[in-house]
């Protein structure tokens, strides 16, 4: 992020500037070897050692323990909608799904050609989410194979701030847009996936951390290159997998562990949420955040203005101020302002002070 333009796009997002001009500084010469990480071999020893380094480095920030597998895949969140039951669903097997928002409804449907999907809850209100179920709204199957959530639903600015007990049952999860931001209890899940760019990366790389136990008896009659346990067995290099977008996660995960790791991380974000729903409910008659209090997410706070001109002509004036990506997602409007990890509180603050000024200038 330049000292002028604040990125608040919701993903791909803003990364560590320390991350990115370490791979500035690098790209022509990677560890010595004389030529760009980009040019290696993924078979390479020189590119093993980075692509080792940046697992065990996720497992340190996570807590991820030996009876878990690390992989490197592709095709985003999106992918894993399908891969996940392909893999995992057996015949006369169903799975349970959580629907929060337009990201889990979106697994529930790519799930759906692969086996028997199951609506446990949802908070779909008049085409909209505002919240999260509470537990005893969630009608689980006992037999179930998975639960599936998605933690955090950055279209709709809503997140899951606890885990829903689910007895026997293995609680699967789509993290794309919170990882790293918070600590959990990776023992808690058999499988959480998530894209890469908003908290951990670059575009192109997609994180998976599944329980070996959780795959005995999967499904063989899949393509290698889509199983997770073939995946596993190979290291994540069963082919040519995004080599650069994994050196760019390896410098991103390494700048959150030297300013101390997903605790760190939280605080940080705690903050910088604080900051921004302070500003919302101190004009409450101005600003309105559709989402439930206990509800709102820290990576994406969602609000709207009193009218859609106001709304069009903040999202302009923002752009001319050097703030950028706060347009809502096109399905619900309003406004967005996506604070990962990497978004600084020095940026957030300058966007408060702008805003501010902007319900002064533009009253209604």
């Amino acid at each position: 992020m330049s000292k002028n333009v604040v990125n608040f796009n919701a993903g791909p997002a803003t990364l560590p500037r320390p991350a990115l001009e370490r791979a500035q500084a690098e790209l022509l010469d990677f560890a010595g070897t004389g030529i760009s990480v980009l040019e290696h071999s993924h078979r390479g020893k020189d590119y093993e050692a980075l692509h080792d380094h940046t697992i065990s480095l996720l497992r340190k920030l996570m807590g991820i323990g030996d009876d878990y597998h690390v992989l490197f895949m592709q095709g985003g969140a999106t992918a894993q909608f399908a891969l996940l039951p392909m893999n995992v669903l057996r015949p006369g097997e169903s799975a349970d799904y959580v629907v929060t928002g337009s990201w889990s409804k979106k697994a529930l449907s790519e799930g759906k050609p692969y086996g028997t999907l199951r609506v446990a809850a949802t908070t779909e209100e008049g085409g909209s989410f505002k919240r999260i179920p509470k537990q005893d709204e969630i009608d689980l199957d006992a037999n179930a194979r998975y639960v599936h959530i998605t933690t955090n639903n950055t279209i709709m600015g809503t997140q899951w701030h606890w885990l829903p007990e689910t007895g026997d049952v293995p609680l699967v999860a789509d993290m794309s847009s919170d990882i790293l931001s918070t600590p959990i209890d990776v023992s808690k899940f058999d499988l959480i996936y998530a894209g890469a760019q908003k908290n951990i990366g670059p575009a192109g790389v997609t994180i998976v951390i599944v329980k070996k136990s959780f795959l005995d008896g999967a499904n063989t009659n899949v393509a290698k290159v889509f199983q997770y346990a073939e995946v596993a067995k190979a290291n994540s290099l069963l082919n040519t997998i995004p080599t650069f977008g994994v050196y760019l996660v390896r410098n991103v995960l390494e700048y959150l562990d030297e300013r101390g790791g997903v605790p760190a991380m939280a605080e940080h974000n705690r903050s910088k949420a604080a900051l921004l729903y302070d500003a919302i409910d101190e004009n409450s008659t101005y600003f309105a955040c559709p989402v439930a209090k206990e509800d709102r997410s820290l990576m994406n706070p969602v609000f709207r203005l009193p009218t859609e001109e106001l709304e069009a002509k903040m999202i302009a004036e923002a752009t001319e101020a050097g703030f950028i990506g706060i347009k809502g997602h096109r399905s619900v409007g309003g406004l967005r302002v996506s604070m990962y990890n990497a978004m600084t509180l020095e940026g957030v603050q300058r966007f408060v002070d702008w805003m501010k000024e902007f319900a002064r200038a533009n009253p209604v």
